[in-house]
């Protein structure tokens, strides 16, 4: 009787919602969920048409509130630290009951997953039962949570429980019995962070800001420059609303481009073209003229949205000069066509920002970003609303990031990690954000970091290196995370960052064409020397490679990969993502091996090896050759075709004297076979790059080609080396090259 006026209630008042059906012809039955509120028990009893027996910690039971609330289900209390707890739980299930589970044992205090406890997996494992995931979603934002100062708690959030299809842990029998434990819960941690990812809620980009406005508070701040006054979220929809009503006015393409720098400006910018229904096309303005329009050309964008300010300070005159078939809006232009009558009308909108927003699905196109085209014209990789927040939340499901933390942003906006990381993460997670233009102040950078009491930053190892040179001891005493990606993390680094300021670097793998994350190390699951465990939800295939037995081709699956490319050769066009049993599937192009536990380590790319008398050879690693024999030289390696062993190298350097002799020494105290010793250098002055930073291996490959009538390989001078996209040499950014080779049957299958 008393039940269903329970649940009648917590229907009206929570607006409870249940999604996906619990299975119930299971003979053992162990039902799993989050724990995030006192709520949560009640909500498995009230919503699930199963009568579990709840397992409970003993401490609940001595509880006086609980043991009331204890009389109206069936519990079995029992002491996680007792060797015997477990014992009882899987007697419970081989007798038939369901059993119902917390298995963090705790409700979060930090809103996201905590630490997993090995007994729901062992006692699943042991006794073969069949789990029921559930997700508990809102739950976090009621009075009845522990993140009270944490989160913007309200009386009555709508609450949903997804119920996931039924599933059994592999219970390793092949490993020891102490493994075999730890093997089981990870597996059950990684099923709990895949519940938190595929639980989420399909929405648009600008949806998701007016749903964190709601779940953070309309007076939280949210993002500083340091330039302009501080944004709340409140502030950022009224403005970004604001100037979607004026470039309403204008004509616009489908596809805009922008050009500004990291910045509120920027921020308000994106979410207006959002609000519009337009997509952002992020410009890289370092890229050169050639890139840019090349660009421009493949999304059909014929608008660029900029700042006089910002054309002035960064010295973009020029460029701007060399757009002149494009339509330019300057954002200072459209401030002074404001009138009373467009005040009003910007107030109206403001109060409605839902129902005035363009009609999107999260599967239409949200953001436009650039590959760097290190090996040709850069391709417009297009990502929907749902791919970016697939990853925003996978980032979630393995940080505890959580609203008290405090961004700090130098990554370009024009790049997916500055992009999905500085741009949409803050957001989406309710922490404050400083926003800072130019990753290359060595000086200033650690000092803001002090200043602000920044808690996480997302950085390169190249950007790392940089700031600890200057950097005091005390200027990162506050940092909780530093999350390194886009290039390999520098075992100096790493040392330095520990040593010098007690910090150990966690570094992540990723690419444009994914949003950009692919697989990270985390505090709970961290290997040295590799890019950490794939994120929850994806799915990641090794084709074999001729001549490397123990790594293959990485190829990935999932939500957050790209929609698809657009090419300058085909403008318009959308080459679409292969779909693959409902995911949508990338080719990295990078040679990779995972291993048993789950790590993944990245070799190097696939066009970066060659085949030298029937031997895969990394080009990588002759180039550690080079930089081992001369370390104040920069070198890049590249390859030719060769009759009697198939291909030969060639090394491209600016040592003026390295000789092969000490190239063979170098590989010897290396431990490297010979093989990967160039038997063609060739000096420069300086190795061409392009914008981001990357070796400009077309422009080596067509030095290579053009010999001279006396030495097909003579010294050339960087003037020859230069063109109009290495004019402006940036830093490495997280943009993966796809090579479209086809791919053959997989060798190795890893999905998390």
């Amino acid at each position: 009787m008393m039940k269903p006026l329970v649940k009648k209630l917590m229907q009206w008042a929570f607006r409870v919602k249940v999604h996906g059906q619990y299975e119930s012809h299971h003979k053992k039955t162990l039902i799993i969920a989050n724990h995030s509120s006192f709520l949560d028990g009640l909500l498995l009893a009230l919503f699930l048409p199963a009568n579990p027996v709840f397992v409970v910690h003993s401490t609940v039971e001595k509880s006086r509130l609980f043991r009331y609330f204890l009389r109206y289900i069936d519990y079995l209390a029992v002491d996680p630290s007792h060797p015997m707890a477990m014992k009882k739980v899987i007697k419970l299930l081989d007798s038939g009951r369901p059993v119902a589970i917390f298995p963090e044992g705790r409700i979060t205090t930090t809103g996201a997953l905590m630490k997993v406890y090995s007994g729901a997996a062992f006692a699943a494992s042991k006794s073969e039962s069949t789990i029921i995931p559930v997700q508990i979603t809102g739950a976090k934002y009621s009075f009845f949570s522990r993140l009270r100062g944490l989160f913007n708690r309200r009386l009555f959030p709508a609450l949903s429980l997804t119920i996931f299809p039924a599933t059994q842990l592999d219970r390793h029998e092949n490993l020891p019995v102490r493994a075999r434990r730890e093997a089981v819960k990870e597996s059950l941690h990684q099923l709990m962070m895949r519940m938190a990812v595929e639980a989420r809620r399909p929405m648009t980009l600008f949806a998701m800001l007016l749903d964190a406005r709601k779940n953070h508070g309309k007076h939280t701040m949210i993002y500083e420059d340091g330039i302009s006054d501080s944004l709340t979220f409140n502030q950022l929809v009224h403005k970004a609303v604001g100037l979607s009503h004026l470039l309403s006015k204008q004509t616009l393409s489908p596809r805009v481009g922008v050009l500004l720098p990291n910045s509120n400006v920027h921020i308000i910018t994106f979410f207006a073209l959002q609000h519009l229904g337009k997509v952002p096309t992020m410009i890289n303005h370092t890229a050169g003229i050639r890139a840019i329009k090349a660009g421009l050309t493949a999304t059909q964008a014929d608008t660029i949205i900029t700042s006089k300010r910002f054309i002035d300070k960064a010295q973009l005159s020029e460029l701007i000069a060399q757009l002149t078939e494009y339509q330019i809006i300057y954002l200072e232009d459209l401030a002074a066509t404001v009138t009373p009558k467009t005040k009003l009308q910007i107030f109206a909108k403001r109060l409605i920002p839902a129902l005035t927003m363009s009609p999107q699905s999260p599967n239409d196109e949200a953001a436009i970003i650039f590959t760097s085209g290190s090996e040709g014209l850069p391709k417009g990789v297009v990502h929907s609303h749902d791919s970016l927040l697939t990853n925003a939340a996978q980032i979630q499901a393995i940080y505890d990031f959580h609203p008290k933390d405090r961004f700090m942003i130098c990554l370009p906006n024009f790049h997916v990690f500055g992009l999905s990381g500085g741009t949409l993460l803050p957001i989406v997670i309710g922490s404050r954000a400083f926003l800072y233009p130019n990753p290359l102040h060595y000086r200033a950078i650690p000092e803001i970091i002090y200043d602000r009491g920044c808690t996480i930053l997302l950085s390169t190892s190249t950007f790392l290196s940089g700031y600890a040179r200057f950097a005091d001891q005390y200027d990162f005493h506050r940092l909780r995370y530093v999350i390194a990606g886009a290039e390999k993390l520098s075992q100096d680094v790493i040392k330095t960052y520990q040593e010098k300021f007690g910090i150990r670097v966690l570094e992540g793998y990723g690419t444009t064409e994914t949003a950009p994350v692919i697989a990270a190390n985390t505090l709970m699951a961290h290997k040295t020397g590799s890019v950490g465990k794939l994120l929850p939800s994806m799915g990641a295939t090794l084709t074999p490679v001729e001549g490397i037995a123990d790594a293959g081709r990485l190829i990935v699956s999932g939500d957050n990969v790209m929609l698809g490319y657009l090419k300058a050769e085909q403008p318009g066009v959308l080459d679409a993502s292969p779909v693959i049993d409902g995911k949508r599937q990338y080719d990295t192009g990078d040679i990779a091996n995972i291993d048993d536990q789950g790590f993944l380590t990245i070799r190097g790319r696939a066009k970066r090896f060659a085949k030298i008398a029937g031997e895969m050879v990394s080009l990588d690693t002759a180039e550690k050759i080079a930089a081992n024999a001369a370390p104040d030289a920069a070198h890049a390696i590249i390859t030719r075709e060769d009759k009697a062993k198939g291909e030969a190298l060639i090394l491209f350097t600016t040592a003026e004297n390295l000789t092969r002799k000490q190239l063979i020494a170098s590989a010897q105290q290396l431990g490297i076979s010979e093989l990967a010793v160039p038997k063609t250098i060739q000096s420069l002055s300086e190795i061409p790059l392009l914008a981001s930073g990357k070796t400009n291996y077309v422009q080596l490959k067509t030095l290579s080609e053009q010999p001279t009538p006396s030495d097909p390989l003579s010294n050339r001078s960087a003037d020859t080396a230069e063109t109009a996209d290495s004019a402006n040499p940036a830093n490495p950014t997280a943009d993966a090259l796809i090579n479209n080779t086809p791919i053959k049957t997989p060798i190795k299958t890893h999905v998390n």
